[in-house]
């Protein structure tokens, strides 16, 4: 079975892929993304899903806040998550200003079920029909087991691809959470290590490694943050609209890196950089669900341990 990286595997705009391998559990493998054979067409603009009662959502109103750390104080999250080495942080530098607009974000992930609603509204998203040069093979691979949809229909859909996450938002005339969107929703109103507040990772507050589950579990069983939301550290890493690159320094008001592409037809299907991920998963360590924590994936990058949710 594939386990989720308890370690950091982050990269930086300097090269393709620099890989920091930091043990935080024991137990812990590193995943490959194994590429299929590209097919020439591309898919047609999804089609709504008509889901009757899409995931409800949640207000978020503007606000400003601070987002990454200073150098300085990396030595600081060295010490309260036990790690070593200071590159882990290297990616939360530097800290900086962000304006947000009021925006609406889904009060828990998209679940296979809602899913399952788009692929039948949309064949070409469907696993028999998915545009190959789209993902890397594993795309709702989960869904052999016909078991997926008695016991984990309620559970967030995973091994879906950046494109597809996109896909089922514009379905639904919604769009991914930007990353600085996702952080301050996460931090619920308050300046905490956790979405749940400074309180040590624990079982009781999300599923992660220490759970012992190493799946995915219900969406929305944990305790929610101060705004409502749910799932917002462990169960799956989330797919975000932002292309990984660092921090800037100066301030910045409703940020999306990479620009705001995704509102215009297919144009979203030619991006081809990595794609930001945030909330660490069902096998992650404490440091993943820091609520400053990023890390990225291929945008082709369907894998089992992540999934996605909407705003608005």
């Amino acid at each position: 079975m594939a386990i989720d990286k308890i370690f950091a595997l982050r990269n930086s705009s300097a090269r393709a892929v620099i890989a920091a391998l930091i043990l935080i559990s024991a137990n812990c493998v590193s995943q490959t993304a194994a590429r299929s054979a590209a097919k020439s067409e591309s898919p047609k603009a999804a089609k709504p899903a008509h889901v009757s009662v899409p995931a409800p959502m949640v207000r978020i109103h503007a606000g400003i806040f601070s987002m990454g750390i200073d150098a300085d104080q990396i030595a600081h999250f060295q010490k309260i998550f036990g790690i070593d080495s200071p590159e882990l942080f290297r990616d939360e530098v530097p800290k900086h200003k962000v304006f947000i607009d009021d925006y609406y974000i889904d009060q828990f992930p998209v679940t296979n079920e809602q899913f399952k609603k788009f692929t039948d509204a949309n064949p070409d998203w469907q696993a028999n029909h998915i545009n190959r040069a789209l993902d890397n093979g594993n795309y709702l691979k989960h869904w052999n087991d016909p078991a997926t949809f008695t016991t984990k229909a309620d559970h967030p859909v995973v091994n879906v691809n950046w494109y597809a996450a996109e896909a089922y938002c514009h379905s639904v005339r919604k769009r991914l959470p930007t990353e600085a969107e996702w952080e301050f929703a996460a931090r619920g109103g308050r300046n905490t290590l956790f979405p749940w507040g400074d309180q040590p990772v624990d079982p009781k507050y999300a599923n992660y490694a220490g759970s012992n589950l190493h799946t995915t579990t219900r969406a929305g069983v944990y305790p929610a943050n101060g705004f409502r939301l749910l799932d917002m550290a462990g169960n799956v890493w989330e797919f975000l609209a932002d292309e990984w690159k660092q921090y800037p320094s100066e301030p910045q008001k409703n940020p999306v890196v990479g620009g705001d592409r995704f509102r215009n037809g297919n144009s979203f299907l030619q991006v081809k950089t990595r794609r930001v991920l945030r909330g660490g998963s069902y096998d992650g360590g404490p440091v993943n669900f820091w609520v400053e924590y990023r890390d990225s994936h291929p945008p082709n990058g369907s894998q089992e341990f992540v999934g996605f949710r909407c705003a608005m």
